[in-house]
């Protein structure tokens, strides 16, 4: 008994949520790369605000990198998924998911990419609002080895990551309070995220 309160007195709030939040953060971002319905993007920006606020050594770094090794071998295992339902006669519901995901106007724009610019548009998909899957779909349908994926999908993570935390350290400093920041950071990351979509079903309304 003595020993637990000795641990308890010695064990931070911080420390604690820390290492409770860290491992969900994973799982929940790599739960959004393999089925995207999950808004990964507000989840890294939420926690870079905690992160920041919490003025703990390293808290930002490890919230970057876990989020972008979430990231990285998520994309890995839904593209691994991806290439098994290409060689399948019947395809696959990975497949499949991608497929719905990608709408045919982004899924030529990113084909036209990949053959101008080659490896190089992986890095930028994952920045552009909804483009991950499409370029990912346009890999797929080109053949591209997992190994050559990987190669040009980890810089792709690593920017993405950057980008979200950036975007929670704003909110995090324009706020005294962590969930005015959180919020701040999600209803950006979220209009972000919707922005095009709108504007795509706007522009079909008006033609």
């Amino acid at each position: 008994m003595i020993f637990l309160a000795a641990v308890n007195s010695t064990v931070s709030p911080a420390s604690t949520q820390q290492a409770i939040g860290y491992p969900t953060l994973f799982l929940l971002v790599l739960i959004g790369a393999l089925v995207p319905v999950v808004p990964t993007g507000a989840l890294v920006s939420s926690a870079a605000v905690v992160a920041f606020h919490q003025s703990a050594p390293f808290a930002l770094l490890f919230v970057f990198a876990v989020a972008a090794l979430a990231a990285f071998l998520g994309d890995i295992a839904l593209y691994w998924l991806g290439r098994r339902g290409m060689r399948s006669k019947n395809g696959s519901r990975w497949l499949r998911a991608i497929r719905d995901r990608a709408p045919e106007d982004r899924l030529a724009q990113a084909q036209e990419k990949l053959r101008d610019h080659d490896i190089a548009v992986l890095t930028l998909s994952r920045l552009v609002p909804a483009g991950r899957l499409p370029v990912m779909l346009a890999c797929l349908m080109a053949d591209m080895p997992l190994r050559r994926f990987a190669r040009g999908n980890g810089p792709a993570c690593l920017a993405w990551a950057v980008t979200y935390q950036l975007i929670g350290i704003l909110g995090g400093s324009l706020f005294e309070e962590p969930w005015e920041g959180v919020v701040a950071a999600v209803a950006l990351t979220l209009t972000i995220s919707v922005a095009p979509s709108v504007w795509r079903r706007l522009r079909r309304d008006a033609a």
